[in-house]
């Protein structure tokens, strides 16, 4: 702008606007205020993506005014975040949201409340809807919104203490990536409930709430990422069997007949004393399984029961015929966990790459480990053991 006076106006045509108001405290938050007024208003091009990162809990009082603004501007992606680690107030965003986000292609919200209303309008064009430590009127609202959410693709919820809601609801027959993530700090009664028959991708961390009941089959999951405590987690299982990448946390197994005819890549978590039970019902029943990897990804209790190994009678059809590659993250080299490993170098037909990564911090010990897994013989003449 200094340069040339052509660049002058250039501000007023940019397609993405960010307004952060750090670096204004106190009584100069004002000045943040008054700009983001008159820079809006003078705006004269579309505006793409619209992204609001207020710490000050006194601009929430403006958001309603620049929303309304952002409305003659055709904003297609809409962003507030705001930090209210630093205050207990809470920001209320108006009602006027609802009937805005009916333009909407992105909505991403993060701690905020929203605002009852007695009917909630359709947002034809919303794809992307993000809810991060948001707080609802309640359990109804909340299903009613995302079933107004025709067209809704990637949807991403992060859960807080006390949002109001007791069983979340997802009834969304256009979904095709779920983000679920439960981060209250203590216990509390409801869980989720799923009906994404389109769904690929889901993901869900829930080790605070006691269910997740997922209404109909989910033929096209391709991913899942499953981390949770609850008592019963097989129903889970019966919905995604035509997984092709699998994560697993579980506190037990339910059993179930599903088998698993597309899952290549497993990874399953060792911190949950059922893990070794687990790890057979999979490697059972996923006869495609060409890449496992196990790690210990939560720290265990002290007073964790260790699992016993009892080598099958028979070997699972996927560690004869097609797995591929091993990786063992934090190998403690128990003796149920040697036994693991063990059986798989001694049985896998076309293992190429089995990597340990020990947890080991004694010198000794982990040296042992090694001579223990260097002499144990392999089916697999190609088969390269790496430690890490």
């Amino acid at each position: 702008m200094v340069l040339s006076k052509r660049w002058q106006p250039l501000w007023k045509l940019v397609p993405r606007l960010v307004y952060d108001d750090q670096g204004y405290q106190n009584i100069e938050y004002w000045k943040f205020s008054r700009f983001v007024d008159r820079s809006l208003i003078l705006h004269e091009a579309p505006v793409d993506t619209l992204h609001f990162k207020l710490i000050q809990t006194s601009g929430a009082a403006d958001i309603g005014i620049w929303i309304t603004i952002a409305v003659k501007h055709c904003v297609r992606d809409l962003i507030i975040e705001l930090d209210c680690s630093s205050s207990t107030t809470p920001v209320t965003l108006p009602r006027s949201l609802y009937t805005w986000c009916r333009m909407l292609v992105t909505l991403k919200l993060k701690s905020v409340i929203l605002v009852d209303a007695s009917s909630l309008p359709s947002f034809p064009t919303l794809k992307t809807l993000s809810l991060l430590s948001v707080k609802y009127p309640g359990d109804e609202f909340v299903k009613s919104l995302l079933f107004n959410c025709y067209v809704l693709q990637d949807l991403d919820v992060e859960r807080c203490d006390n949002d109001n809601v007791t069983i979340f609801t997802v009834i969304v027959p256009s979904l095709k990536s779920l983000y679920l993530d439960e981060k209250s700090d203590e216990f509390k009664d409801g869980g989720f409930v799923i009906d994404a028959p389109l769904l690929e991708i889901f993901h869900i961390r829930d080790h605070i709430t006691d269910c997740c009941v997922i209404e109909n089959d989910m033929p096209k999951i391709v991913q899942a990422y499953v981390d949770a405590s609850y008592y019963h987690p097989g129903k889970i299982l019966c919905y995604i069997t035509s997984v092709k990448r699998l994560f697993f946390c579980l506190k037990e197994v339910y059993p179930v007949d599903s088998v698993f005819h597309r899952l290549v890549h497993l990874t399953l978590c060792t911190c949950e004393k059922e893990w070794l039970k687990l790890l057979m019902y999979l490697l059972r029943n996923s006869p495609t399984l060409q890449a496992l990897k196990l790690i210990q990804r939560h720290t265990s209790g002290d007073d964790r029961q260790s699992p016993r190994w009892n080598e099958p009678s028979s070997v699972p059809e996927c560690v004869l015929s097609s797995l591929e590659t091993l990786q063992w993250v934090r190998y403690e080299g128990t003796e149920e966990e040697k036994g693991v490993m063990e059986f798989i170098l001694r049985s896998a037909n076309c293992l190429k790459k089995a990597t340990i990564s020990s947890k080991a911090t004694d010198p000794n010990k982990k040296l042992e480990m090694i001579k223990e897994l260097s002499s144990s013989p392999r089916r697999s003449p190609t088969c390269q053991l790496i430690f890490d």
